[in-house]
């Protein structure tokens, strides 16, 4: 799995949003974490508090010291995975076919076509323009024509992509604008993997800030007085230092390019860590970026990325 879509996968499950929440509350053993929970079975029970436990997100100790007394408690990491599950509901309460309660099976589904769709680089390839299957085959070496038709369907079901008109060689299908707002979820669900489980969680790469920026882009508006490009540079560290990012063509306001090749003379840039990039991206703190060109012009644009993907109320976008 790619960057944060192992969480995502984690907090599709009911029982561990269930089980995270009811500790929230405070500590708990394990047989009253099962009657808060619905009575799972033990065996399930027991499986997804050692999971969440490997994760760091709870832990177990002995009630006061007592023998034979155990209980589990939110961590620190804990109480941070629960912002991930308020932002990746916020996300499923933007469907245009009505809010998916998270924890039910159509969100289950959902959330499972958007982290495989992203594993997969499906997401990547989608970001940059409309694609058929057999245009997705040729590009996408690592898997076989029917898992890749099987994982489009799975995305154009869930409502993530949606047909364009197209040559006559086969539907075209391209990022919906709701899959566009995934980054949201998918950007919370990558910082908490990189500040709290970097060890046994995949590292940001290349394709994942590229398909980051490809999708969420279009989705901004500056005001009128904006005019140029701009380029956004992450620092990529594996093994040796390398730069993913995209450029960005703003005319009068409005997106008019973004492209992944960042090779030319842009009139503000914004350069830094991927941590430096979450955290502006989530808390608008643009303190550990490095701005430079019309610093006016790439604050406004950082800005703007933040209030589109975590600050507007779905019912107002």
């Amino acid at each position: 799995m790619r960057s944060g879509a192992q969480t995502l996968i984690l907090l599709a499950a009911p029982l561990n949003v269930l089980l995270l929440q009811a500790l929230a509350e405070g500590p708990k053993q394990q047989a009253e974490l099962r009657r808060e929970t619905g009575l799972p079975p033990q065996t399930t029970l027991r499986a997804q508090l050692k999971r969440l436990a490997e994760l760091g997100a709870i832990e177990k100790h002995r009630r006061n010291r007592f023998p034979g007394v155990l209980e589990y408690e939110l961590t620190a990491s804990g109480e941070e995975l629960l912002r991930v599950v308020e932002t990746l509901e916020h996300w499923l309460g933007m469907s245009e076919n009505g809010p998916l309660p998270l924890g039910g099976s159509a969100a289950k589904s959902v959330v499972k076509a958007l982290a495989e769709g992203w594993s997969t680089t499906m997401l990547r390839v989608l970001a940059a323009r409309p694609l058929s299957l057999t245009e997705l085959d040729r590009i996408i070496g690592s898997l076989s024509y029917p898992s890749l038709e099987r994982r489009l369907a799975a995305l154009r079901v869930a409502g993530l992509i949606e047909p364009h008109t197209g040559d006559g060689r086969g539907t075209p299908y391209g990022a919906t604008k709701w899959l566009r707002y995934g980054v949201a979820p998918l950007a919370a669900a990558t910082r908490w993997e990189r500040r709290r489980s970097p060890d046994i969680t995949a590292p940001v790469g290349r394709l994942d800030v590229e398909a980051a920026l490809l999708l969420a882009v279009p989705l901004l508006r500056l005001p009128a007085e904006f005019s140029g490009a701009c380029r956004l540079g992450a620092e990529i560290v594996n093994g040796k230092s390398r730069l993913a990012g995209a450029m960005v063509s703003i005319r009068r306001g409005e997106v008019a390019g973004c492209s992944t090749n960042l090779q030319g003379h842009p009139d503000a840039w914004a350069l830094g860590s991927i941590s430096a990039w979450l955290n502006a991206l989530l808390e608008h703190d643009v303190d550990s970026l490095e701005l430079g060109g019309d610093c006016r012009f790439v604050r406004t644009l950082i800005e703007r990325f933040h209030k589109t993907l975590f600050s507007v109320p779905a019912e107002s976008r």
